[in-house]
């Protein structure tokens, strides 16, 4: 990853590029030696069309003698990923002209009316077949030319490469199915001792999928074939109304690179748009930056004109005739209603901010690549596990600030409420992902584990962390609570919860949208997303700039003496949510091709779950900040 996030990871802690160019902590290289096995493993079928994967033996193709599935971590199942192993000889630097796969005496495979049915729905889903050998996922090689112009070709080819390849094509409604895979392995030869056999390493795997039909495939009995010369053959037909006569054949060329084994990975990452992060980041500090400024012109010279007239003692009876935040200093602190239900999510709020931070800075330093598969999900289940008792301790606190008593259900409350909402979409989306027998559904095992951790794990961490933040000193508000609440005035319409949330939402957003574009990409169009680097500078500018605009609009509520602050902050602060929803929306009907309900229903449930959980991540943060603003100013001035 040496030359991918270098740049930025010099920028943030001035790593040298030795320490960098470390690949992933735990994962060795494997060394062959010539004519050595190089297995070929499949992962699953995708579709951006469906978002529904499935295991790759779901399809007809040709199985090995003994099917033997992978073990796999938790991020691999809640992924869809079903590692299996497939019939493909594929030996080190060793050459295969052309190879048939699962022909008794050369007869060619059959595929039933069903199964023809089978295979052509999934093609006409636009389904992608995912290989990996040596844990190097397959691509197919797209050959871009940027300039029509014949004689510039071959100086304007950009070369990029697609993740998996298609099981088939669609023309002039006729289906056809890839049944030809020309394997293109590289290897770097490794530099031995004079008298040592030299060693490869897999450095990079593409793939040319070709369709090619029975009668232009000539194969003998030794299960070896002859391929059409030129472009004279036709392609293999799937006619879904009828059995189907095909053969599915490979072969493998092998080619020496000079690309080292720790930088092989760059190939899948290399993303021509990195200046538009650059942009992104550019962007969101000239924001924050702006930000920063009215907030110190404005807030800073009227709080210090305001502290100043307020202190005056001399005209503490002019005083209390003006209109203004001191006013209502006697009902700032006075708790809100339910007071246990709002520092439950805020203490699911800090669970996730800490989940959140620890698992893109890790990711930045690298030791949750693309390589290590499923890594950066299991690490979130188990770390938001294991920062319940943080979540805890600071729930518990607030909840005693605000003369709340019975903390046992409190407890029970932060354990359980974010985790229920989550489990609960969760477990009805996955009840209709088992219908549909896709990879996707999680197993009832794994259902099973995760709901032990939450209650053998969170839960009981959860009450350990409420325990102490209960039982430690409640924090300090500098001013008493009046015995009779005040009466608020009638506010002007801009003060509204609503034109609030749009308000507060907007530069928090501005500050994001570009690499939230990305994060989308990764998710339902089976990217790989890795610039963590550009993800943490985001999350960095994210918090700072909610801070800012939660401070600023809790200032205002309270200059029009409404002291009802706790909840409309933490609801204004976390608008960007709105946002973000809006964003999903406008994602859904311009950038995929979804059209059934199932993945409609997947791609708005699962995106409601990143609503909800960006929703508390962002009030979290906004409230913590108004709540220190509204005490230091009223430390700051004199109250009789």
């Amino acid at each position: 990853f040496c030359s991918d996030w270098l740049p930025w990871s010099l920028l943030l802690f001035s790593l040298t590029c030795e320490t960098s160019a470390f690949y992933v902590p735990g994962v060795a290289p494997i060394n062959f030696h010539q004519n050595d096995p190089v297995e070929i493993k499949a992962v699953k079928l995708t579709s951006s069309r469906t978002q529904l994967p499935y295991e790759y033996y779901s399809l007809p193709f040709c199985q090995p003698s003994k099917i033997t599935y992978k073990a796999e971590n938790l991020g691999e199942v809640l992924r869809g990923d079903r590692i299996v192993n497939t019939p493909f000889q594929v030996l080190m630097n060793s050459e295969k002209k052309c190879e048939v796969l699962c022909s008794q005496s050369n007869k060619p495979v059959t595929l039933t009316v069903e199964q023809s049915r089978l295979v052509a729905e999934r093609i006409t889903e636009d389904y992608y077949v995912h290989l990996i050998a040596d844990n190097l996922p397959v691509a197919t090689r797209l050959e871009l030319y940027s300039n029509r112009d014949s004689d510039d070709k071959k100086k304007e080819k950009d070369v990029q490469f697609e993740h998996g390849y298609r099981l088939g094509f669609t023309d002039v409604n006729k289906i056809y199915l890839h049944n030809h895979l020309s394997f293109i392995l590289y290897y770097h030869r490794e530099d031995m001792e004079e008298d040592q056999e030299h060693t490869y390493r897999v450095v990079r795997f593409e793939v040319i999928p070709q369709s090619i039909r029975l009668e232009d495939l000539k194969a003998d009995e030794k299960s070896s074939c002859t391929l059409p010369e030129g472009t004279n053959s036709s392609p293999q037909e799937i006619d879904p109304t009828k059995e189907n006569q095909l053969y599915f054949t490979y072969s493998v060329h092998w080619e020496e690179s000079d690309i080292k084994w720790a930088s092989r990975w760059d190939t899948y990452l290399t993303m021509s748009d990195v200046q538009i992060h650059w942009f992104s980041i550019i962007n969101s500090v000239v924001v924050v930056f702006f930000l920063s400024g009215i907030l110190s012109m404005i807030i800073i010279r009227t709080l210090r004109k305001d502290i100043a007239n307020y202190n005056k003692e001399d005209d503490i009876e002019d005083t209390m005739e003006e209109s203004g935040w001191k006013l209502v200093h006697g009902d700032v602190f006075r708790p809100p209603q339910y007071p246990m239900i709002l520092s439950s999510l805020l203490g699911s709020g800090i669970q996730l901010f800490c989940m959140i931070l620890i698992v893109i800075f890790v990711a930045m330093l690298g030791m949750l690549s693309p390589s290590s598969r499923g890594a950066l999900m299991t690490t979130a289940c188990f770390l938001f596990m294991f920062m319940g008792v943080f979540g805890g301790f600071s729930a518990g606190r607030l909840y005693r600030t605000l003369k709340g008593h019975r903390w046992k259900k409190g407890a029970f409350c932060t354990a359980t409420l974010y985790p229920g909402v989550v489990f609960g979409i969760c477990f009805v989306l996955n009840c209709f992902i088992w219908g549909k027998h896709s990879s996707g559904a999680v197993p009832f095992p794994t259902m099973v584990a995760l709901l032990c951790m939450w209650f053998g794990i969170s839960l009981p961490l959860v009450y350990l962390g409420y325990y102490f933040g209960f039982r430690k000193q409640p924090y300090d508000n500098p001013v008493r609570t009046n015995q009779i609440p005040r009466q608020i005035p009638e506010q002007r319409w801009y003060m509204n919860r609503f034109v609030g949330i749009l308000m507060a939402g907007i530069l928090p957003f501005g500050a994001m949208f570009i690499e939230l574009f990305f994060i989308f990409s990764a998710i339902w169009e089976n990217q790989f997303y890795y610039l963590f680097g550009f993800l943490f500078l985001v999350f960095i500018i994210l918090v700072v700039s909610c801070s800012q605009i939660s401070i600023v609009m809790v200032y205002f509520q309270l200059c029009a003496e409404d002291y009802r602050w706790w909840w409309r902050n933490f609801l204004v602060s976390g608008g960007s949510a709105f946002y973000v929803l809006v964003y999903a929306i406008f994602y859904f009907v311009n950038k995929l091709d979804i059209v059934e309900f199932i993945p409609s229903l997947l791609y708005f449930g699962y995106t409601a779950l990143m609503v909800l959980s960006f929703w508390l991540l962002t009030g979290t943060i906004g409230f913590y900040a108004a709540y220190m603003f509204v005490r230091k100013i009223y430390a700051a001035v004199k109250i009789d």
